[in-house]
């Protein structure tokens, strides 16, 4: 267990406070509204820290950086905005997958990621570009 930093407590409680998955950048943006001479370098050492602790896990998506989110949420998925680029909790998971197996096969575990525009975006965004 590492000793905890106001840097490290800012970078741990801009996830809280976000309630979302975010990348580096997203948590420098909001860390520093408590510690404003905090740095990229700094964010990534501290992401790692706490990753180490166990109190924030990776998000991964196909094709992209990861995005880091507060460990304790249990079992969900993810909604990633195609016009904004941020990432967000769904709560909800879709009952009884094990019915769309293969006869034989066995279910261990599962990701779900929905892709979309989100509230802020609404229908009249236009996608960015896939990369």
């Amino acid at each position: 267990m590492q000793r905890y930093t106001q840097q490290r407590n800012a970078i741990l409680n801009a996830l809280v406070a976000a309630a979302r998955p975010m990348s580096p950048q997203e948590v420098l943006v909001a860390a520093r509204e408590a510690t404003p001479s905090l740095g990229i370098a700094t964010v990534y050492r501290n992401l790692k820290l706490l990753v180490g602790d166990s109190l924030v896990h990776a998000v991964e998506l196909p094709g992209e950086p990861p995005r880091y989110e507060v460990a304790d949420l249990g079992h969900h998925h993810h909604f990633k905005c195609t016009a904004c680029d941020r990432v967000f909790d769904v709560g909800e998971c879709v009952a009884d997958l094990k019915r769309l197996l293969p006869a034989g096969f066995t279910l261990e575990r599962h990701d779900i990621t929905l892709y979309g525009r989100c509230r802020d975006c609404g229908a009249g965004a236009r996608p960015r570009p896939r990369r």
